[in-house]
C-alpha cells in the first residue's frame, strides 16, 4: 500500500509540470547595480536564498528514501521472523 502511494506521487510529479515566472534579469540587474553601488547586502540575500531554495528537493528525497529504508528493513525482518518459526515448526514435527 505505502509503496503504490509513493509510486503514484512520484509519478504525478513526474508528469504535471507548473508554470513558473522567473526573474532572472530582474535579479540579476538588482544585484549588479548594488554590488557596483558598493552595498553586497542583497547579493547576500539572494545567494541565501537560493541556497535555501536548492536544499529543499534534497531534504524531500532524503526523507522519502529514508522512510522506504525503514519500511523495508522492518518487512526484511518479518520474513525472517516468519522463516526461524516455520524452521522451529518444521524440527519439532520432525520434517
Amino acid at each position: 500500500m505505502f509503496k503504490k502511494l509513493l509510486f503514484f506521487i512520484f509519478l504525478f510529479f513526474l508528469l504535471v509540470q507548473f508554470d513558473s515566472s522567473a526573474q532572472c534579469a530582474m535579479c540579476r540587474t538588482t544585484v549588479e547595480s548594488t554590488i557596483s553601488n558598493g552595498r553586497s547586502n542583497i547579493a547576500t540575500g539572494l545567494n541565501t536564498g537560493i541556497l535555501y531554495l536548492l536544499t529543499a528537493p534534497y531534504l524531500l528525497v532524503g526523507a522519502i528514501a529514508f522512510l522506504w529504508f525503514r519500511q523495508s528493513k522492518k518487512e526484511q525482518q518479518d520474513r525472517i521472523a516468519k522463516l526461524r518459526i516455520r524452521q522451529k515448526v518444521s524440527q519439532i514435527l520432525g520434517q
